[in-house]
């Protein structure tokens, strides 16, 4: 799969999700460090890319414009470590399907992942 890590998460998660074999790039390597949400919503979705983010305005950008992708795994609840993170987003990887996860909004906590296809109408 390919992944744009979001600022509020860290550049190592970007560079775990390359070790298991992902396209993954963290918005600071692309000089998006300080870009609006919605660029970096359109970047990832020119580049089919899923966006791992904190953000919980991105969630409502796409509710607002009604599209089909990105998808997005927002990571919920906490102010997570590394490896709290990484064991967040293998949950996520098993438990969803790629064809659902790159046209959905994956909302993830240490409890549950809540999917909702796009788009919210």
């Amino acid at each position: 799969m390919r992944f744009l890590v979001d600022m509020p998460v860290s550049p190592l998660t970007a560079a775990w999700l390359n070790g298991r074999g992902h396209d993954a790039i963290h918005a600071s390597a692309i000089g998006l460090g300080r870009a609006p949400d919605r660029v970096l919503l359109d970047r990832a979705a020119s580049e089919s890319r899923v966006v791992v983010t904190a953000d919980t305005d991105f969630p409502q950008l796409l509710a607002l414009s009604r599209v089909e992708s990105p998808g997005v795994i927002l990571l919920r609840g906490g102010d997570y470590t590394q490896g709290e993170t990484e064991r967040l987003l293998e949950r996520v990887l098993e438990a969803v399907p790629e064809g659902t996860l790159s046209r959905s909004i994956c909302v993830v906590d240490r409890e549950r992942i809540r999917c909702r296809p796009l788009p919210i109408r």
